[in-house]
């Protein structure tokens, strides 16, 4: 587990920039979840095709984690998207091999 990882019910939304990055093979994406929402978190790439689906149901409120694992995927810019309930956030993640 990570060092910082945090414990507890986060009083907001948020979506926090994946780590490391640029990555190669995985990468780590973290959100916080204020209360218990329908969560989905989808990866794009430049061209806007999904390429991933890494969370798609409810989860519980709470720091959540999840590794994008690219080994098959080429190397280039992809979009990751967090919807939870009426929250909405995107990041910018960096493949390098």
């Amino acid at each position: 587990s990570m060092a910082n990882e945090k414990i507890g019910i986060p009083k907001r939304f948020a979506l926090e920039q994946n780590y490391p990055n640029p990555f190669n093979p995985s990468t780590t994406i973290t959100y916080a979840l204020p209360e218990r929402s329908f969560v989905v978190l989808t990866v794009y790439n430049l061209l806007g095709a999904e390429v991933r689906v890494l969370q798609n149901g409810y989860q519980d409120a709470g720091y959540k984690t999840v590794t994008f694992e690219g080994k098959d995927l080429p190397s280039g810019i992809y979009f990751y998207r967090l919807q939870a309930g009426k929250f909405t956030a995107a990041g910018k993640a960096m493949l390098l091999k």
